[in-house]
């Protein structure tokens, strides 16, 4: 096996240009496959690692978002008095009553409108979500028309910087404070108190409540009782399973796409691939039936070639994979299609991905040089020292 893989390596060295535009040609596939893959996973954890396992939220039956929703007064005060809420350490249930409703703002970049999340929030809204962390500034005060804003919408869209001022629903807004939530979500919305924002919007229903579950085991028997009161017609999931079915559409879309391309890419760089190994047994044929007078079989002839093609391939994959890599210091945003809302994200890399991306190349690899290593076996001694 050494023997062969220095005798690969040789030939390889030997053909530098061709191999190297090959190995490109499949880097560009892999990194755009890799890519892809990165995109679509980083774009779930930040909706999945939005939530918490604790957290329930509770929205109307059948709406797929909190846009979508709305939980009149009288159900909340039902909700609220709930055993299965936890209390804070007033002595308060720990719950928050939120209201979400769209706004378009202009980008900072390119002047484009964009439209926005905005969430009326509750004394218990910050302390529901430890992750969200004020960077800037301070916690906007109930009552008043002031805003606090995720760390992505400050950088991206017009007057919502701190200290600035935002227009919307007939009113001033003032920004005092920006947080950040991570790689998550909340970064891109913008916090209102829920009082104002329902009158200014002329709203008199919440979106969704919010709470932290007492005792995590009991979240099944509290889900089948307000979900058969007749009273409420309302649903509770827990906050991770939430956010994860808002990320399903964009996710599944993201990867079809993604896929499409790769398979178009995927053929071209295996033809390629094919072509560069056709070359190399064309270029040696004397030295094919050379090997084989020396008693190499058909099987070892193979081999070589076939490990030829899976060289450059490998390297090929390793090199897309290290440039998708890069991709990961890189924040993007696009529309989520759940609430057609901003939502900035950033490249995720896994080991999933990792695996995936290198046996792609490698595939890639063993289709485009199988033919051509076939062919090359089934040579005859004398066809080749006579070529």
């Amino acid at each position: 096996m050494k023997i062969f893989l220095l005798y690969c390596l040789r030939n390889l060295k030997s053909r530098r240009l061709t191999t190297a535009l090959t190995s490109l040609g499949m880097a560009l596939v892999v990194f755009v496959f890799a890519s892809i893959l990165m995109l679509s996973e980083g774009l779930k954890k930040t909706l999945v690692e939005t939530g918490s396992y604790d957290n329930v939220i509770v929205v109307r039956k059948g709406a797929t978002s909190e846009v979508q929703s709305a939980i009149e007064r009288h159900q909340g005060s039902i909700l609220e008095a709930q055993p299965e809420v936890a209390n804070s350490l007033d002595g308060d249930p720990h719950l928050a009553k939120e209201l979400v409703v769209l706004i378009n703002l202009f980008k900072r970049a390119s002047d484009k409108p964009s439209n926005v999340v905005i969430r009326g929030v509750e004394r218990h809204s910050l302390t529901l979500r430890p992750q969200v962390k004020i960077v800037a500034g301070r916690m906007l005060n109930p009552g008043t028309s002031e805003i606090v804003v995720g760390k992505n919408i400050a950088e991206r869209f017009k007057g919502a910087g701190l200290g600035e001022t935002l227009n919307f629903a007939l009113r001033n807004w003032k920004v005092v404070g920006i947080f950040d939530a991570g790689n998550r979500g909340y970064s891109s919305e913008i916090w209102a108190d829920v009082d104002q924002l329902m009158f200014a919007f002329r709203r008199p229903f919440f979106s969704s409540i919010i709470f932290k579950v007492k005792d995590s085991v009991s979240f099944e028997a509290y889900k089948a009782r307000i979900e058969s009161d007749p009273r409420l017609t309302l649903e509770a999931k827990r906050e991770v399973k939430y956010y994860a079915e808002q990320s399903e559409i964009m996710a599944k879309f993201l990867r079809i796409l993604g896929m499409s391309l790769t398979i178009i890419f995927s053929l071209g760089a295996i033809i390629g691939a094919m072509i560069t190994m056709y070359s190399a047994v064309a270029n040696r044929v004397r030295e094919i039936g050379t090997l084989r007078a020396l008693g190499f079989q058909r099987g070892k002839i193979l081999l070589a070639f076939l490990m030829e093609s899976l060289l450059i391939s490998s390297v090929g994959g390793l090199v897309g994979l290290i440039f998708a890599s890069l991709l990961q210091f890189m924040t993007v945003s696009t529309m989520n299609f759940q609430t057609f809302s901003e939502l900035a994200f950033s490249f995720n890399l896994t080991f999933e991905i990792v695996v995936m991306s290198i046996f792609f190349s490698v595939l890639m690899g063993f289709l485009g040089g199988l033919l051509p290593a076939f062919r090359a076996s089934r040579m005859e001694i004398v066809d080749s020292l006579r070529a």
